[in-house]
């Protein structure tokens, strides 16, 4: 279950983070509130996942899941780059979360 804990904590960072491109993100209540409140819940979730998995492990998939989506989200709706350097770069971070995930007892 603690699995299940990091990747909606990390489904909440991405969240935030999204959140905080919105242009009127801090002035408009309704969104401001929910950017705090994914922020607060993901690292709620990440407490909960911690609990089991290793502090580095938890951490470094925390933030790669949080980084590979905001970077996706980016390339999908920002219009930002999508080089192959890019993507391989973003292939690392993850091949790095898959073996972590795999060493870990």
């Amino acid at each position: 279950m603690a699995w299940v804990w990091l990747a909606i904590a990390g489904a909440m960072e991405i969240a935030w983070a999204v959140g905080l491109k919105h242009p009127t993100a801090m002035s408009r209540p309704l969104i401001a509130t929910g950017v705090v409140a994914a922020m607060l819940g993901s690292l709620a979730f990440l407490w909960l996942a911690m609990r089991t998995i290793p502090l580095g492990t938890a951490y470094t998939v925390w933030g790669g899941i949080g980084t590979i989506g905001v970077i996706a989200f980016g390339i999908a709706f920002f219009g930002e780059s999508m080089s192959p350097v890019r993507l391989g770069f973003v292939a690392l971070i993850f091949v790095g979360m898959m073996g972590l995930y795999w060493v870990t007892e």
